[in-house]
């Protein structure tokens, strides 16, 4: 831990490694989320139309159920969760200040931003077939070029981001 209480980000980094590892020894798969957000759709929709879902060649390669990657996301909200109250910084808060501070007290607002991130975040997943853990730990990990660049854009879209939350930038 560092003085702050937040985990330091090379012990994170290390972990971070070890789960990466762990995953491809004791499961034969790299990391990766995205397709579990797909799945987890399929797994809805089966409820109301199980054959349709049945005939969608996506659902016939990638049966929507939960499986280790499922788990893993699971894994990922305790292993935060756990990480926050370990490190004193866990609180029930019903809406961050920073967020009530650039995006203002309209909830309906606030979803529209939220929801929109969420739909471009989802599409740029889908579109590179796979989300940053999957083309950025997991692709960096094996040296591949690819990794590399997906992490590069990761990071500036990351800096870009921060940059619009923390510096105010989400004022409208």
């Amino acid at each position: 831990m560092s003085k702050k209480g937040y985990w330091s980000p090379y012990l994170a980094g290390g972990l971070s490694g070890v789960v990466a590892i762990a995953s491809l020894w004791f499961s034969g798969k790299f990391l990766g989320a995205s397709t579990t957000f797909v799945k987890s759709a399929g797994m809805i929709e089966s409820i109301f139309a199980a054959e349709t879902v049945a005939q969608m060649p996506y659902f016939m390669k990638n049966t929507p159920v939960i499986d280790w990657q499922w788990m893993f996301v699971i894994g990922i909200g305790i292993g935060a969760f756990l990480a926050a109250l370990t490190g004193g910084t866990f609180s029930l808060e019903s809406l961050p200040s920073m967020w009530r501070k650039n995006f203002g007290e309209t909830p309906k607002k606030r979803a529209l931003i939220a929801f929109g991130g969420g739909i471009i975040a989802m599409f740029g997943a889908r579109l590179a077939d796979g989300c940053p853990s999957g083309h950025g730990l997991a692709g960096a990990s094996q040296l591949a070029v690819s990794g590399f660049v997906a992490l590069f854009f990761f990071f500036i879209g990351g800096v870009i981001s921060a940059n619009l939350l923390y510096k105010g930038g989400g004022k409208r």
